[in-house]
């Protein structure tokens, strides 16, 4: 039986960057991970460099039953806190669009620095399943591949199902419901969708690519994004609609604006400065052909544009500028970036991250009911929740 302050249940960047930092507060730490090593999300994000925050993040660019459950933690360290220690590590960087940071090299990098960080008061133990967790009296004790552990303070960081190929899977709502915790319904986040229907049609234009506004969602639960949206065999992809795939529930529309930066009454002004243009040859100015012909023939309109009413024109603008598609279903799990859900926020202390029923219990990371857009906002999510857990852990 070994014994340790702490019990950290997951070597991903939450629970890498919790271990270290509970380490450097002088606390002798075990990392238990089912994985052949640590940190495998990390090393196959942002296509290998790894995006591993982003400048803007802050809380409302979070999604949770609780939107003010992540203020705490994000203020407490921010992404500025995270580049100084990557800049102190020399592990060069560069921004991409929209706040992303990404290594130049590899997101190997970056795993190493956690591993560097984490030092020797910290055990990372792989290949390390766990058979039983349980409660006795003021400790926890955790049954793992043949090997027992004890310690007074117990950490779920183990994340949820998205990229089971990856090994991820809902146990730590398992072992949330176990110790009497709530569980928000997960379901797949930063994810595809897929088309149905009429919209089967659009299919037909796989690897096409636009600028496009996408929007989905009601009431509080509504955004929209300025990112491109791609075209799949299966649906609908790319940046901007991972981004709204968060916010869309079955059986709701998804918009599409195919030329924001255009006037919704730009079809009349382009009749009257060029009434021999077709629609299709004035849709190829901004889209891809193929997009420019798809859309050009569900609108109906293959005549020049001086023989069409302005009636005609002004609906044909106004579907461009909010194009709906009512999509059948997501990708799942296996395509999803992250969970949304998970374990009950009103289950947790936003200051320390520690069960309020179940004294030395944490969760941090994606197993908690905060998830973020698309764009290095969930690495900082897991940042800053493993630091505000390590704190405490650190003032027990």
């Amino acid at each position: 039986m070994e014994h340790y302050d702490a019990i950290i249940l997951g070597a991903g960047a939450a629970g890498l960057m919790c271990a270290a930092q509970a380490g450097k507060r002088g606390l002798r730490v075990v990392v238990l991970e089912k994985a052949d090593k640590p940190g495998k999300k990390i090393l196959i994000s942002g296509g290998g460099r790894c995006n591993f925050t982003n400048v803007d993040a802050g809380p409302a660019n979070y999604l949770s039953d609780n939107p003010h459950f992540a203020k705490s933690a994000l203020a407490r360290y921010t992404p500025q806190d995270f580049i100084e220690l990557v800049n102190a590590h020399g592990i060069a960087w560069h921004e991409k669009t929209l706040g992303q940071l990404f290594c130049d090299g590899s997101a190997k990098q970056i795993v190493q620095m956690l591993l560097d960080e984490c030092g020797e008061s910290v055990d990372i133990l792989c290949d390390a399943f766990v058979s039983a967790v349980v409660k006795d009296g003021d400790a926890f004790a955790v049954s793992a591949s043949g090997q027992n552990f004890t310690a007074p303070r117990l950490v779920i960081a183990s994340g949820g199902p998205s990229i089971p190929k990856m090994g991820a899977t809902g146990f730590a709502y398992d072992l949330a419901r176990q110790f009497g915790l709530k569980v928000v319904e997960p379901r797949p986040a930063l994810v595809p969708l897929t088309l149905g229907g009429e919209d089967v049609l659009f299919r037909e234009l796989s690897g096409v690519s636009a600028p496009v506004t996408a929007r989905a969602g009601n009431g509080k639960r509504k955004a929209s994004f300025d990112e491109a949206a791609l075209f799949t065999h299966k649906g609908l992809s790319g940046p901007a609609i991972l981004q709204i795939s968060s916010y869309w529930h079955p059986g709701e529309e998804v918009g599409i604006t195919f030329l924001p930066q255009a006037d919704v009454d730009w079809l009349l002004e382009l009749k009257r400065d060029r009434p021999r243009a077709g629609l299709k040859s004035a849709l190829r100015e901004h889209l891809p052909d193929r997009l420019a012909d798809a859309l050009a023939e569900r609108l109906g309109i293959d005549t020049e544009l001086g023989n069409i009413s302005d009636k005609t024109l002004r609906a044909a603008g106004q579907k461009l500028a909010d194009w709906r598609f009512t999509p059948s279903g997501t990708e799942g799990f296996a395509k999803a970036e992250v969970t949304i859900g998970g374990i009950s926020t009103n289950e947790l202390s936003s200051k320390t991250m520690e069960a309020k029923s179940v004294p030395g219990l944490y969760v941090i990371g994606e197993a908690v009911d905060v998830t973020g857009w698309l764009g290095g906002y969930n690495f900082q999510w897991a940042w800053a929740s493993g630091v505000a857990c390590a704190e405490a852990l650190g003032h027990k």
